[in-house]
């Protein structure tokens, strides 16, 4: 269920800072148009850390309305175990597919605190969870023996959204872990290095704008036709670098409001680019006829 291309879809706000709704289920609907493998609201990409519980809960539940069965894989992490808990049964009693679970930030628990933390949340609900490592964000690296740990004593940790920026740690996860247990890329630029290592997707910023293309980057690879793959990723390429010529998700959500998709809206401390980012950006859109 959990492969392909998979959008991190960012929440979009009105003017007075409300949760845009309306935008939020026609994102998520162009998405599905055009053959996207799966939805993950509500995570760094959804700025989470700026929703409270309610609006947490809400943007998940019009997601998984608006992805009319495709798999939605609901970002219900925190750096504190109980909230964690809380809020991933929130999300499976709303119907989302699987949780993505975020390694607890600024806590820099130790391997024995991670494996702890992941363990009581796997105990406390039924639907898959797919940890999500990425110590630029968090300040602390899920090594891979506690994560092979993990999926041992744990059948419904399935996967793991690798965004270390670590090849050879990728790597170990492979050929470690069982051919069972789900990689995906964090990351849009190592999208298809990973999947020729034997990942199997990517959860993506850059499908924000262009589903259908990293739907077929995904097929591609997968299919193991790397040559169109190849193609397609250098073609791609300046968009997944240019949406993070600032801090995510503040690129994407302008290049979204550039084609009329939402307001160009944000919630401190994210805010709007600076002109001359925006305009490199908008640079990168024209030449990639996106505008």
């Amino acid at each position: 269920m959990f492969k392909g291309a998979i959008t991190a879809i960012v929440t979009p706000f009105l003017e007075n800072g409300d949760v845009d709704e309306e935008s939020l289920r026609n994102l998520v609907e162009f998405q599905i148009k055009n053959g996207i493998d799966g939805i993950v609201p509500c995570g760094t990409t959804g700025e989470s850390p700026a929703l409270d519980y309610e609006e947490h809960h809400r943007v998940i539940g019009i997601a998984i309305d608006a992805a009319n069965g495709t798999p939605v894989i609901a970002g219900t992490g925190s750096n504190s175990t109980r909230e964690a808990i809380d809020i991933t049964r929130k999300a499976a009693d709303a119907g989302a597919n699987a949780s993505l679970q975020v390694c607890p930030y600024y806590n820099k628990p130790t391997q024995e605190g991670l494996f702890r933390h992941f363990s009581a949340i796997a105990d406390a609900v039924d639907i898959p969870i797919i940890i999500y490592n990425i110590q630029g964000r968090t300040g602390i690296n899920l090594e891979t023996a506690t994560l092979a740990r993990l999926a041992k004593e744990h059948s419904n940790i399935i996967g793991v959204k690798e965004a270390s920026g670590n090849v050879s740690q990728m790597m170990d996860v492979i050929s470690t872990l069982p051919k069972s247990f789900t990689v995906l890329s964090g990351d849009d630029n190592l999208a298809l290095p990973l999947m020729a290592l034997g990942g199997r997707g990517v959860i993506s910023v850059a499908s924000n704008i262009i589903p259908k293309e990293m739907h077929q980057l995904a097929e591609y690879a997968l299919n193991g036709d790397f040559g169109n793959a190849q193609k397609l990723h250098y073609q791609l390429l300046p968009l997944f670098r240019g949406i993070f010529i600032e801090t995510n998700p503040i690129p994407i959500k302008s290049a979204l409001a550039m084609k009329g998709m939402i307001k160009e809206s944000y919630r401190l401390p994210m805010c709007a680019m600076k002109p001359e980012n925006k305009e490199k950006l908008r640079q990168v859109l024209d030449n990639l006829k996106l505008l």
